[in-house]
């Protein structure tokens, strides 16, 4: 049974969309502990954090009876945008993301996501998580961004939908239709790269 260690709704969706059963607990990891200048290895640790977080909390959540003695995976996923270097998380406010926008209209960037799968097998007698192996890995996509005008920025920032996504935008609502072309894994960019995943835990 998968355990997605996050709260995210579009990882959410994405699992429920191809169909892997899984069931959803926030890690609830503290990310300003982690101190990374290499986004690449940043998006790697924090989804390491998120993952091993909840494992190591694992006995004191209550889970359904078919955890009990069978295989168990943690998945842990950070998703971090990088723009000529700088780490663009989720914009504080409009005027950030209008700027930022201003920026990447007609650029592009790469959208980091750390995986990070804890397998192993829950004992809920003994209340104790055996860990037998840990796969990480920092997947990364090439997103090109149309060039826009400012009253299209304006008209996206609005919606308030840039606040709540990393770098300030989502593919899978009202900014895919600002996104030209990616280059490389498509679902990476909503933040789970699935090819990974079901390579993965085909594996386990």
């Amino acid at each position: 049974m998968l355990i997605l260690a996050s709260a995210s709704q579009s990882r959410k969706k994405l699992l429920e969309n191809c169909q892997i059963e899984f069931i959803q607990i926030s890690s609830n990891f503290d990310e300003t502990t982690i101190q990374e200048k290499n986004i690449f290895n940043l998006a790697l640790e924090l989804s390491f954090q998120k993952a091993n977080s909840l494992s190591e909390n694992i006995q004191n959540i209550s889970l359904p009876e078919e955890f009990n003695y069978g295989p168990l995976e943690i998945l842990g996923c950070d998703s971090i945008f990088e723009f000529k270097g700088e780490a663009y998380g989720k914009p504080s406010n409009k005027e950030e993301a209008f700027i930022r926008w201003k920026k990447m209209s007609g650029e592009f960037g790469f959208l980091h996501t750390g995986h990070t799968l804890i397998i192993g097998h829950f004992d809920s007698t003994s209340k104790i998580f055996k860990i037998t192996e840990i796969i990480k890995k920092t997947v990364s996509s090439r997103v090109y961004f149309s060039k826009l005008e400012d009253w299209e920025i304006k008209s996206y920032v609005d919606t308030n939908e840039p606040l709540y996504c990393a770098g300030g935008f989502a593919l899978e609502g009202i900014g895919g239709k600002y996104i030209e072309k990616i280059e490389g894994c498509f679902s990476n960019v909503m933040g789970l790269s699935l090819p990974w995943l079901r390579e993965n835990l085909y594996r386990s």
